[in-house]
């Protein structure tokens, strides 16, 4: 018998984390709504994840050198987003953190090589008030994950992270760097095949002067940082023609305004790429595919409701992901598993599916590595290859060695509940199925399990030969090819 309602199972695949058995039932005593309603209200639930860090009730983390520091170290901080994935009472804000950090990419490796370690992992995991300096890049798609898309994309414009990544401490009036300009084109918002050169020239000037500023000693965590400076002197004051509206007048020129108001040239061109329906039809098509599905084309119809959301409600998201999780696309049963899970995905679940219990995620970081998703660093400024590239032979071996590695450690507690399913190898197959909600099996691989549990044992076995076989199955099961799809 499953946990829940196969609805609620799904909706928490998508748009969590996965999930326990307490998730299920808390769920499942809504209506769908409500459900919905308690993932994207999500401001509604305190935010006290972080508290919990430490804590015996929950998956552990690793300290080194006797502390924990994810605000100045990046492997710490890799833990505790992990953390906060298989935890946070918000896990549609983690979630769409995980989105945007993928749609805005930006790699700690390049970051940490201009401004070092320490700095560098403040200027993507720092929380605000932590230490001295802005919140890191995280915390702004934590902010802004379910927000106005317009004034996310200005923050990471003069997000530091970002302009470092992009190289616009180079942007000046003198020599224009066009990275920034032609990815918040290609990559941010339009896409491929809608701009020109002379736009990308032109975006280039518009930011010209955005760059950053250390404040203090950058090797001091407590009081060193850094953070967003606009040099007027630097800014290119002149007028920018574009071969496409800037302005509801349809104006494609931005007007030459001095150089002490030069910023504005940046927030009205971004404010026009944002608002623009081809904005709003690329996005579709993105969260179409980390919502919906991998397997199946975006419907035409799905890409015009989000495109007349979008101007409806002035690029806020929310509404947005409100119609995904309500549409009749996302309750359509053919389409359950037929996401390919990234790596975080893959980990959270399987850690709240099989349990954590003496389990520390910074036991994933390197698997994760191995499966193609390293936590804050993105191979480029394009992202990760999503679907099915994230399945190389390599990434498929390292996610059957991670089930093996969580199962070995949870083999003692998978052989205490396994007690409820020891009458048959059928009684177990299914409770272990239930629990960790894997697509469903084809009958020769389904036939292959229970080989498994027959081999070797007697049933009922003895508690010995149950653990054992407890956490082969569930080892199995995490490993499979139909575990890797949400």
């Amino acid at each position: 018998m499953a946990r829940g309602r196969p609805q609620t199972e799904h909706l928490l695949r998508r748009a969590a984390f996965g999930a326990t058995a307490a998730d299920v039932a808390l769920f499942d005593s809504m209506s769908s709504t409500a459900a919905i309603d308690y993932l994207v209200e999500y401001e509604r639930q305190p935010d006290d994840v972080d508290s919990w860090i430490g804590q015996p009730a929950y998956v552990s983390i690793t300290t080194r050198n006797g502390g924990f520091a994810p605000a100045t170290n990046i492997e710490d901080a890799r833990q505790r987003w992990l953390f906060r994935m298989v935890h946070s009472r918000r896990p549609l804000q983690e979630k769409m953190a995980l989105f945007w950090h993928n749609h805005f990419a930006t790699a700690y490796s390049k970051v940490s090589g201009t401004v070092g370690g320490l700095q560098g992992t403040k200027l993507f995991a720092l929380k605000a008030g932590e230490l001295a300096g802005p919140a890191g890049q995280l915390e702004l798609f934590r902010n802004y994950a379910l927000g106005n898309f317009t004034n996310l994309l200005i923050e990471v414009a003069k997000n530091p992270a970002m302009i470092v990544w992009l190289d616009g401490t180079s942007n000046t009036r003198q020599r224009p760097q066009e990275n920034f300009g032609r990815e918040v084109m290609e990559l941010f918002t339009w896409g491929v095949g809608n701009y020109t050169e002379q736009d990308v020239y032109a975006a280039a000037r518009v930011f010209t002067g955005w760059s950053i500023r250390a404040v203090g000693d950058r090797a001091d965590a407590a009081n060193g940082y850094y953070e967003f400076v606009f040099n007027a002197n630097q800014h290119d004051a002149a007028a920018k023609e574009f071969t496409f509206p800037v302005y509801g007048s349809g104006a494609r020129s931005i007007p030459a305004r001095p150089a002490a108001e030069g910023m504005q040239d940046g927030v009205d061109l971004l404010a026009a790429l944002a608002r623009h329906p081809r904005t709003a039809q690329r996005l579709a098509g993105k969260l179409w595919k980390f919502f919906i599905s991998d397997l199946m084309p975006v419907p035409p119809a799905f890409v015009n409701e989000v495109t007349d959301l979008w101007a409806q409600y002035d690029t806020d998201l929310k509404p947005v992901v409100r119609y995904i999780l309500q549409s009749l696309y996302f309750q359509n049963p053919s389409i359950r598993y037929t996401h390919y899970s990234w790596p975080a995905e893959f980990v959270a679940r399987a850690i709240k599916e099989a349990g954590w219990t003496g389990f520390s995620v910074d036991t994933a970081r390197t698997p994760m590595t191995a499966m193609g998703q390293n936590l804050f660093e993105p191979p480029d400024v394009a992202g990760w290859d999503l679907g099915e590239g994230w399945f190389s032979t390599g990434a498929t071996l390292s996610r059957m060695n991670f089930a093996s590695t969580l199962a070995f450690n949870q083999r003692f507690n998978l052989g205490r509940e396994a007690l409820a399913g020891r009458a048959s190898a059928e009684n177990l197959l299914s409770m272990f199925l239930d629990r960790l909600s894997p697509a469903p099996y084809d009958n020769v691989p389904y036939d292959g399990l229970l080989t498994y549990l027959r081999t070797g044992a007697t049933w009922p076995p003895s508690d010995t030969v149950l653990t054992n076989k407890a956490a082969g199955l569930v080892r199995l099961i995490l490993g499979s090819s139909e575990y890797q799809f949400m």
